[in-house]
């Protein structure tokens, strides 16, 4: 054997081992990748608040720019709500204009996408989880999602359904959320229901 095809041997031999260990790495990243992908379908309550899994959300999820009123349906977040908490809205909306009182709607239905973003907002606002909750709900359990809530402003608006609104079984919920308003319809006969002090107190949100 040559001198040269001697040291071609030697080098192949030298060059084997680190091919097959760049093998074993890359079959172990393309394992992981999978991996992730697999089980990135569902993302758990801790992912929702290290991730983005819905980008910047749009009017298309609910946003809303300033000065939208109930007899906006162009906008998702307004033509998404319950058709009858919607209807008693707008007829609320039309006794309070007699008064001179303007409703607008702050925030209505809303994707689960733009629920997990203001829950991660939440969260880095307030500083944990627990203290969140008192002011966001998860996706799951948030009646905005479901287009059965709704968030009311100005403050000459929210003090008009505090004094009326029970007349059109639209109720405030939760003692620390002035703005946020449902439907219950025995509150045309029977008034509104006590209100919770908080979202945390709801037994809707301890699903």
């Amino acid at each position: 054997m040559s001198q040269t095809a001697a040291a071609r041997t030697r080098s192949r031999r030298t060059l084997r081992p680190y091919a097959v260990g760049l093998v074993v790495v890359a079959a172990a990243i393309i394992g992981t990748l999978v991996y992730r992908s697999a089980s990135s379908s569902a993302p758990s309550f801790s992912e929702v608040l290290r991730g983005d899994h819905g980008g910047t959300t749009t009017e298309a999820d609910g946003a809303l720019p300033d000065g939208v009123t109930a007899f906006d349906d162009q906008y998702p977040g307004v033509a998404n709500l319950d058709p009858d908490l919607l209807q008693a809205l707008r007829e609320a909306a039309t006794d309070a204009a007699d008064d001179g009182i303007g409703f607008y709607v702050n925030s209505g239905w809303r994707s689960p996408e733009y629920q997990n973003q203001l829950l991660r907002e939440a969260v880095s606002k307030y500083g944990s989880e627990k203290e969140a909750a008192r002011w966001v709900a998860t996706a799951d359990t948030s009646p905005h999602v479901s287009g059965d809530a709704i968030d009311i402003g100005h403050f000459n608006a929210t003090a008009w359904l505090s004094k009326h609104g029970a007349e059109y079984g639209l109720c405030q919920i939760y003692r620390n959320e002035p703005w946020h308003y449902e439907l219950r319809t025995h509150a045309i006969d029977r008034g509104c229901p006590r209100m919770y002090a908080d979202p945390t107190q709801d037994p809707r949100m301890q699903q």
